[in-house]
């Protein structure tokens, strides 16, 4: 791995950064990130906010510093596309030799990033940070989070790092790499895990909100966890065929028992309670089944539209955008 970038002397460090709402945040976000950036000496560094379709005034405040410092470039989404769509959004415009994921909320400690630089110098493509601690976030939230990544990692046909978030620092093959990858249902963290290449992990804590809420309720959890579960296994699908299995065998069973019973004794099996539980049952399995089934489906559907995953209503401090941004300045395809 080389560090001279082809741009000049010194090496291209990218951090994008996701932001959603976060008016609150942002303007201390960029406090640390400017002072993190004042200890890089032997780095450039260009600071990439994408901002997610907020409704408050986050892209008013980072307009106001875009303008003031030309590190700081600025992607406005037209509509909420949601957090891994903005990710994905900050890597295709990132142009560094190595690329750091972070969000602007700070609960990842912009700080970390000089462990993963001194990784990424000792010939790792990939630094990701691994969850010691997380505080301010209720018992739920952080035992939900536990059993998530260790039931993905059971159900993930590709080891996946547990208590590893998106906050990481990539070397440029590994997000060319991602960037080769159209799905729209996007797992990022899975698909880094993938990709493959040389990746070590860096344990930190995470810190508290420095102010705001998570954007992430327990509605949008449930669907991360869905698209993390269904983009890197079929295993669900084999789950799906075990109950079918299962309501079979069972079903066998009780026509076996009624048919000794009529023969060998002068009982007959009846009864409208066992009747309404058979039907419930098998009901129960046929819905699960076809839950299943349909959520995949529903994911080769959004597939085959070829829709662009984003749309970008303005770029703010990219130079070259119309060379970097295929087709229009105002849309992006994959």
């Amino acid at each position: 791995m080389t560090l001279t970038a082809e741009r000049g002397s010194l090496p291209l460090l990218s951090l994008v950064i996701p932001c959603y709402n976060e008016e609150q945040v942002i303007a201390e976000t960029v406090s640390r990130l400017n002072n993190f950036c004042a200890e890089l000496t032997d780095l450039e560094v260009e600071l990439i906010f994408i901002d997610d379709g907020s409704q408050d005034n986050t892209l008013a405040i980072l307009r106001d510093h875009a303008a003031q410092d030309p590190r700081i470039k600025v992607i406005c989404f037209a509509r909420n596309f949601g957090h891994q769509i903005a990710v994905t959004a900050g890597m295709d415009a990132a142009k560094g030799d190595a690329v750091v994921l972070i969000d602007a909320d700070l609960q990842d400690p912009p700080e970390v990033i000089h462990q993963m630089i001194a990784k990424w110098r000792e010939g790792y493509d990939v630094v990701y940070g691994t969850r010691t601690a997380r505080k301010g976030e209720s018992i739920f939230k952080r035992s939900s989070a536990r059993g998530f990544y260790r039931l993905l990692n059971k159900l993930s046909d590709v080891p996946i790092p547990l208590d590893t978030g998106d906050f990481r620092l990539m070397t440029q093959p590994i997000v060319d790499s991602l960037k080769a990858m159209p799905e729209r249902d996007r797992f990022v963290r899975g698909m880094v895990s993938w990709v493959g290449f040389k990746q070590i992990a860096i344990p930190y804590q995470r810190a508290e909100r420095f102010a705001g809420k998570s954007k992430y309720p327990l509605r949008k959890m449930l669907r991360f966890a869905t698209d993390g579960i269904l983009s890197f296994s079929t295993k669900p699908l084999q789950m799906s065929i075990a109950l079918g299995m299962l309501a079979a065998f069972i079903a066998m069973g009780g026509i076996v028992y009624a048919i000794a019973m009529r023969i060998f004794t002068d009982i007959w099996v009846e009864g409208w309670t066992a009747l309404m539980i058979a039907i419930l049952f098998l009901g129960g399995v046929q819905l699960i089944c076809v839950g299943i089934l349909g959520e995949y489906i529903g994911r080769i559907y959004n597939e085959v539209k070829q829709r662009p995953l984003y749309i970008v209503e303005e770029y703010l401090g990219f130079a070259d955008q119309q060379a970097t941004h295929s087709r229009s300045p105002t849309m992006k395809h994959k």
